[in-house]
């Protein structure tokens, strides 16, 4: 073969390779991309209702009246285009954190942490995007301060 025909065979071939390898670190970047912005809105999350779940707390705690309280959640129905859950961590019956993550990636999470001194109602606290309202709820029984998730019955 002539040296013009062979570079061009090399040529062709490098260019064939750098199109797939460019492309496959294209894909790996974006999906990077991707999970760190739903971890962020899954923080978002997280923070909110750590913080509401807070708030019931100490309104709850500053009476010493067995009493019930509970707000209703504003949650997007989804995240970045994929369904979420959330839930409440617990350690011994202590509520520990709040966790989101996307249903089909597990591994792309995010935690908030909830005040010291919380129980964990029985039942599961675990809520679902289902696009149902979602409900947090403290409740003070004796000593002991209840937390607990739950979608509206309705």
């Amino acid at each position: 073969m002539p040296a013009p025909t062979i570079s061009h065979v090399i040529l062709t071939g490098a260019l064939i390779i750098l199109v797939f390898t460019v492309q496959l670190f294209y894909f790996y970047v974006v999906d990077n991309i991707w999970e760190e912005m739903v971890r962020r809105e899954l923080r978002e999350l997280t923070d909110y209702i750590s913080d509401t779940l807070a708030n019931l707390y100490f309104l709850v705690n500053s009476t010493s009246m067995d009493t019930t309280l509970k707000k209703t959640l504003n949650l997007p129905s989804s995240v970045s285009g994929s369904s979420y859950r959330v839930e409440i961590v617990s350690s011994g019956g202590s509520a520990q954190s709040v966790k989101a993550y996307i249903e089909v990636k597990t591994w792309v999470n995010s935690t908030s942490w909830l005040p010291p001194g919380l129980k964990v109602a029985q039942g599961n606290q675990v809520i679902q995007s289902l696009g149902r309202t979602a409900l947090a709820g403290c409740v003070r029984v004796s000593n002991n301060v209840y937390v607990w998730l739950a979608h509206e019955v309705g």
